[in-house]
């Protein structure tokens, strides 16, 4: 096992969240042995042995510790008729307290605002100060968590054992008839990846939330507070499971927040989408009207594509560039942009810019000018609000090389959702915690989470020792390779 009792208790200290908690549960007549500390202490101590989050399984790992460090968990406390070990019906009572300390007074799907800063904390805490600032982009994902309770009608939601748990349907891309649906909660994650040319980092889980509504409007919450609380936002990279939900609640929200948006399109918001003073909305951006129609629907290519079509996808992602209207101006405080016609900032010629005909012929020229020039072909530049392409904008051309290289990096959350449901170790299938509510699940899953980033660390340690070891003999590392793909500089 490579998380230490040691480094668990290092954790929970630095969190400080234990103390916190403690402050809000209630005195009792008689003093709890097990404090809420211990408690997570023995939570993480469980799920680092891969066992289930069941809390028969955290007190067995919790009185399977050494004697010394019994006693000084209060695992094992004197009493007036001797030494006391800790018994299962103290640990449910621990856990129900802080459950019924962290849950909102009205359940809406949500976490309460203690619970977030709580597993906030902890993750905080999981993450070396030597890594806090080593990449500010994160790759976004949610996954599907069943709940333990049975599942209820749609019509009949809020009437079960867990009140809080809805349907959801786990196939973002397919319609509901055709997905799977499930019945439970949406986990959001944000995990740490490099940033663009920047060395390989640890793929470290820095935030997660639970909800059994929308996953990307509150995962967009989670991030904003994150910055909010000096944590500088980079690249964002996200699939279309975010990028399709409303600009409202992902995207502008996030751009407000100082990030870069790194995003693969929804096929109902790629291609064009109308116009704006004459130029076509497409992909996030503006293009001159009479841009070959075959450019504008160019799509990402599947993965292993052969090496001559993504040449030629490439070479098409570059022609298309170049009927891109020109940003003109910085964007402003209220989000307006001026832009320039593709021809007056010398990408193409077109007869209506007189001047742009004097340009090499290795450009492409409009042999058909629109008869009636629209706004974007008469005047030297256009205006665009906030509104014209704010649930689609990104930092880079969609879909160009520049974004496929940058876009390949979100990877790093798929794995997270793949090692936290490897059937192998600890699954969050149904089962894996018995317990109601999105409080306790929430809370074990942040446990998960931070014994998780300890693993990453470990084996991110081990490599680099191995590199060092490597590079004294004069052998180049093992992981060039892969360090080159995730900063962008190997070939496609």
């Amino acid at each position: 096992m490579s998380v230490t009792l040691a480094g668990i208790e290092a954790i929970a200290a630095a969190s400080g969240i234990g103390e916190a908690i403690e402050q809000m549960l209630p005195d009792g007549v008689r003093g709890r042995q097990l404090t809420a500390g211990a408690l997570l202490t023995g939570m993480m101590l469980n799920l680092a042995d891969e066992r289930p989050a069941h809390l028969t399984r955290v007190l067995q790992a919790l009185t399977g510790l050494p004697e010394d460090d019994q006693w000084r968990l209060g695992v094992i406390a004197d009493w007036k008729d001797g030494p006391h070990q800790l018994t299962y019906r103290q640990v449910e009572h621990t856990a129900g307290l802080i459950r019924k300390a962290l849950d909102k007074e009205q359940p809406d799907g949500a976490a309460s605002e203690d619970l977030q800063q709580a597993c906030d904390q902890l993750l905080e805490a999981s993450i070396p100060a030597a890594f806090k600032n080593a990449g500010s982009s994160l790759a976004a994902d949610w996954t599907d968590v069943e709940a333990w309770a049975r599942p209820v009608p749609q019509e009949s939601a809020g009437s079960g054992a867990d009140p809080e748990a809805r349907w959801g349907h786990r196939n973002v891309n397919l319609k509901i008839q055709k997905g799977e649906m499930f019945f439970g909660y949406y986990l959001s994650a944000a995990t740490t990846v490099n940033d663009e040319d920047g060395p390989a980092v640890p793929e470290l889980t820095r935030r997660i939330t639970l909800c059994a509504r929308d996953p990307a409007a509150a995962l967009a919450q989670v991030l904003v507070d994150m910055a909010g609380s000096g944590i500088k936002l980079g690249d964002v990279l996200s699939d279309s499971g975010f990028s399709y939900r409303k600009a409202s609640t992902w995207a502008n929200p996030l751009r407000g927040a100082g990030a870069a948006l790194v995003q693969d399109l929804h096929p109902s918001d790629r291609g064009p989408r109308g116009t704006h003073e004459g130029a076509v909305i497409c992909n996030g951006n503006l293009y001159c009207p009479k841009t070959p129609a075959a450019l504008l629907h160019l799509a990402p290519l599947p993965p292993g594509a052969e090496p001559a079509d993504v040449a030629a996808r490439d070479q098409q992602t570059t022609e298309l560039a170049r009927y891109k209207l020109g940003l003109h101006a910085a964007e402003d405080a209220d989000g307006y942009r001026r832009h320039a016609c593709p021809a007056v900032t010398g990408k193409i010629r077109c007869p209506l810019r007189p001047d742009s005909m004097n340009l090499s012929r290795d450009r492409p020229e409009i042999l058909a000018p629109p008869e009636h020039p629209p706004a974007c072909c008469s005047q030297q530049t256009i205006t665009a609000g906030p509104d014209v392409t704010d649930k689609t904008r990104q930092k880079h051309d969609y879909p160009s090389k520049q974004w496929r290289r940058s876009y390949r990096r979100r990877t790093a959350a798929e794995r997270l959702n793949s090692s936290i449901k490897d059937t192998a170790t600890s699954t969050i299938a149904r089962g894996w915690i018995r317990l109601m509510g999105l409080t306790p699940l929430m809370l074990s899953l942040a446990c998960l989470t931070a014994v998780r980033n300890q693993r990453i660390l470990a084996a991110y340690q081990a490599r680099q020792d191995d590199d060092a070891r490597r590079a004294a003999n004069g052998k180049p590392p093992r992981a060039r390779r892969r360090r080159r793909e995730l900063t962008g500089t190997a070939p496609p």
